[in-house]
């Protein structure tokens, strides 16, 4: 007698599931197909098979199955003797279309030669109808769900797991800074309206390039403007282009960075620092994708991608009169926050070596490495200027230190 031969192809369960807090929600219902022309054969199967767990679709004849049956079900039960084919016909149609799903075969007898070639085309289960088939077939189909279940586990899992290899410019790899990674990836793709924010030094403009180099516009430009280094009276020109004789000095046609970065992107680094009227011209701009250099009256298309950054509370400069709340609520299409580097944990340490490394390399000074003393010191400072400082700090201890070493006495912070 041939009893249940089980997939040796199992899923392991000992997996670990990345960032999360809570169990994974339960799945829809299983989908199975029963392809049983004896009734009662078909209500003892359906004995087992809750209706609040499955989704059982009964057929009597092969070609009711083939014919009505789109897109496999999770789960397909077959008998061997059917009225109008063999089982193996079905299983046959199945594996010529290289399509997949968990097969159990019922055979009234045992036939080897049904057996291999049941396996053979890709049966998980090989069932003898006799008086133990049915605790035989409730544990296949316990079995079968359970695999389901870990794969579509594993499916989600892939999905949360970050490429790490495409993101090579953010260093890190805290739990904290593998959210901003999982965020990148879902938007990159997309043209939505992307706001960062961060206090100053956590890197925003490196997400910005991480967005633009990842999405289907990497080969157009990316122009990144700092409203705040830009003189005030200069700023709408700078941003949206001039013509000839705009205004005193404007010799010739300038175009405007919406312009530079047409096709492309355009990152434009703290917004909370312009001035309401030039915010009322970007929100037109964000809502028409449309602008208009200075000095003329003509409206110019721009396809664009828009990605904004500030280190400034918008919520609280909106309440202090500061900021549009038209553009406020504009500006929150998708929200991409960085954690300040006293938050990331033992990142700071990975930086750290990470911009040794590059500036020994760059530099051709030999390579240092930190003393225990100065990663503790490393470890104990508040960071207020984030990886920016970091990076100062570092590279100011390689040049002080006269070893091959990196001492705390080496290490120097700003005093506020």
């Amino acid at each position: 007698m041939i009893s249940i031969i089980t997939d040796a192809n199992n899923y392991s369960k000992n997996v670990t599931l990345l960032n999360q807090n809570k169990p994974m929600e339960a799945d829809t219902k299983i989908s199975i197909a029963i392809i049983e022309d004896d009734i009662i054969h078909y209500k003892l199967m359906k004995q087992y098979l809750p209706d609040d767990r499955y989704d059982v679709m009964w057929y009597q004849t092969g070609n009711d199955f083939l014919k009505t049956v789109e897109n496999l079900p999770e789960i397909v039960t077959l008998d061997h003797k059917l009225p109008d084919m063999s089982g193996l016909d079905i299983l046959r149609k199945i594996h010529d279309q290289q399509s997949y799903c968990n097969v159990v075969y019922f055979s009234g007898q045992e036939e080897v030669a049904v057996v291999v070639e049941a396996y053979k085309l890709g049966a998980k289960y090989y069932i003898i109808k006799n008086q133990s088939s049915f605790v035989e077939f409730e544990n296949a189909i316990k079995n079968i769900v359970q695999n389901i279940q870990l794969k579509k586990e594993v499916e989600q899992l892939r999905n949360l797991v970050v490429r790490r290899e495409k993101y090579t410019a953010i260093i890190g790899e805290s739990p904290e800074i593998l959210k901003v990674l999982k965020l990148i990836q879902k938007v990159e793709n997309s043209d939505f309206l992307t706001l960062i924010t961060g206090e100053s030094g956590t890197g925003k403009e490196l997400v910005a390039q991480a967005i633009h180099y990842n999405s289907q516009r990497s080969k157009k430009p990316f122009v990144a403007v700092n409203v705040s280094a830009i003189p005030s009276d200069l700023v709408e020109s700078e941003l949206f282009g001039h013509e000839k004789g705009a205004f005193t000095g404007a010799d010739s046609r300038r175009i405007g960075k919406f312009e530079e970065a047409d096709n492309g992107t355009i990152f434009l680094d703290e917004i909370g620092d312009m001035d309401l009227s030039l915010q009322t011209k970007l929100l037109r701009v964000l809502q028409e994708k449309k602008i208009t250099r200075l000095g003329s009256n003509k409206e110019i298309s721009v396809n664009i991608r828009v990605l904004l950054a500030t280190n400034r509370n918008l919520g609280k400069m909106v309440k202090d009169g500061q900021f549009r709340e038209d553009l406020y609520y504009r500006v929150q299409g998708f929200l991409i926050h960085l954690p300040p580097l006293r938050e990331r944990g033992n990142d700071l340490i990975v930086l750290a070596n990470y911009f040794i490394t590059e500036f020994c390399k760059a530099n051709k000074i030999s390579q240092k490495c930190l003393r225990r003393e100065a990663y503790k010191m490393l470890m104990q400072h508040s960071w207020p200027g984030n990886v920016r400082e970091l990076k100062s700090v570092i590279e100011r201890a390689i040049l002080i230190s006269d070893t091959n070493e990196i001492t705390e006495d080496d290490l120097l912070f700003s005093d506020f």
